[in-house]
């Protein structure tokens, strides 16, 4: 057989399966996870965020009360970058960071959902030089001066567990990760206020929305921060 055929067969191969695997990941598995989750939402009571397919996502483990300038402003003096809003255009600039491995400080984070809500805010810091490793936090406003956040570390870029769509996979410490925050709010003026059970089972193995195990000590950490000058 010439060469031309087995790059025309190749080229063919190639198609069917990114066609399947596109069909798998953005349209049959979401549906068949999102009908699966919905029946089992009303036996949970976790404290958590949800994927658009209502499968458990990150955990809640931070909340805040202050105004979000001030949050915006402790952010921004600890380094870090408010997240850009998730568009065609974030999204190809973080693909281009990743594959060309180019600085994105403000690159999108994905959508995830509390209270019927995606996050109305997210912060960032890069740990290298492209937006694959980064610490983050989402924050949903529940009050006026009240917000509830998810704090994450993303490790790496590779496909969800459960519908095989490329998302960013996280690490196992979220304590660690909000603890991380805390400390960036008290040196703000932030000051600790308590702790609220999130119901997730303390010191055993959960998975997020991406099928990531992590670990927890059940704890969601409530800070206080006042007026911060940026």
């Amino acid at each position: 057989m010439k060469l031309w055929h087995w790059m025309t067969l190749a080229f063919i191969t190639l198609v069917g399966v990114l066609s399947a695997w596109l069909l798998l990941a953005y349209g049959a598995l979401p549906r068949l996870w999102s009908s699966h989750e919905h029946k089992l939402i009303g036996e949970r009571d976790q404290i958590i965020s949800y994927t658009s397919q209502d499968i458990p996502a990150d955990p809640i483990n931070l909340r805040i009360k202050g105004s979000r300038e001030s949050i915006t402003c402790a952010f921004r003096r600890g380094g870090w970058t408010q997240a850009d809003p998730l568009s065609l255009r974030s999204s190809i600039g973080i693909v281009s960071s990743i594959v060309l491995r180019r600085s994105y400080p403000a690159a999108p984070v994905s959508s995830l959902y509390f209270q019927d809500r995606s996050q109305d805010v997210a912060f960032e810091i890069d740990d290298g030089r492209t937006a694959q490793r980064r610490h983050h936090v989402r924050l949903w406003r529940v009050g006026p001066r009240d917000w509830m956040g998810a704090a994450t570390f993303d490790r790496g870029v590779g496909l969800d567990l459960y519908t095989l769509q490329v998302t960013h996979h996280i690490g196992p410490d979220v304590d660690g990760e909000r603890d991380r925050i805390g400390a960036l709010l008290e040196r703000s003026g932030g000051r600790y206020i308590g702790s609220q059970p999130s119901r997730l089972t303390p010191g055993v193995w959960h998975r997020n929305g991406g099928g990531d195990r992590y670990r927890t000590d059940g704890l969601i950490k409530s800070y206080a921060l006042g007026p911060v000058a940026c």
